[in-house]
């Protein structure tokens, strides 16, 4: 599904190119068996550059190169689908003991500066970790990590408490986790003290949950339009959007869903 195109190019190329524009050119993809498309889609093509250059592609030439030319790709297979946090810590060999960023590649978010980039920055001032957060309806809160804490400033908030995937009747807040993380390097290594939780999987926010009691875990809620591709109607709707945000296709979708309107 991360190869699901929004528009013309896959989701995993709006995250990437987030990071990128963030100043970050190491990108490690933790894949499992059957996703090597992820892989190909970022290695070079002679023979497929070389003939769209003979037809006269030269738009798809371009978004070709740019796949191959965003960033130094990385990429470790994960053998066994035990969570995120398991996920995490498979890429504990290549990353070290640095801080680094964790994109999940469902959440794909339109921003006038990088998510990602938001989130460094805040982390540069404040250490530890830090979680972009959204609110969601109560409703809903049993689909995500949710956080509570004391708001340091209308965006920015320290966070004491981190929930996997609440009841709605006794979550915290509704300040729910969307796909950005920063992290200390500290983590691998909680990661690896952390028991499985929620559906017998290694949850990331148990292992991050450990730092709340140092002060060393904060939430921004950044700034930009979020979609989350990973459930059919929110692929719809970021297609519909960034179809709509593209000048030479605006026209004839605002036309289709129209004439869909109007047959109904």
């Amino acid at each position: 599904k991360e190869m699901l195109p929004l528009v013309d190019r896959p989701c995993l190329a709006y995250v990437v190119a987030e990071a990128v524009e963030a100043g970050l050119t190491d990108i490690i993809l933790v894949t499992s068996r059957g996703k090597e498309a992820i892989e190909n889609y970022f290695d070079r093509s002679p023979a497929l550059e070389a003939s769209l250059e003979a037809s006269g592609k030269k738009e798809l030439l371009r978004e070709v190169l740019l796949a191959a030319r965003l960033a130094r790709v990385i990429s470790i297979r994960q053998h066994e689908p035990k969570g995120l946090g398991h996920a995490v810590l498979t890429a504990a060999s290549v990353v070290g003991n640095q801080d680094f960023a964790v994109l999940l590649p469902d959440d794909v978010i339109d921003s006038p500066t990088s998510t990602i980039g938001q989130l460094l920055e805040q982390q540069a001032q404040v250490g530890g970790a830090v979680v972009a957060l959204k609110n969601v309806p109560r409703s809903q809160v049993n689909r995500y990590g949710i956080c509570a804490g004391p708001y340091l400033t209308p965006q920015k908030m320290q966070i004491q408490q981190m929930v996997e995937k609440p009841a709605p009747e006794v979550a915290p807040s509704t300040a729910s986790i969307v796909g950005r993380y920063v992290l200390p390097g500290r983590i691998f290594s909680l990661l690896e003290q952390t028991p499985l939780g929620r559906g017998g999987e290694l949850q990331l926010t148990d292992a991050i949950a450990q730092l709340c009691g140092e002060g060393l875990v904060h939430g921004l809620h950044f700034t930009g339009t979020h979609h989350d591709t990973g459930n059919p109607m929110g692929f719809l709707e970021a297609s519909l959007y960034y179809a709509r945000k593209r000048p030479e296709y605006a026209a004839s979708v605002r036309e289709m869903l129209k004439r869909m309107d109007d047959s109904s």
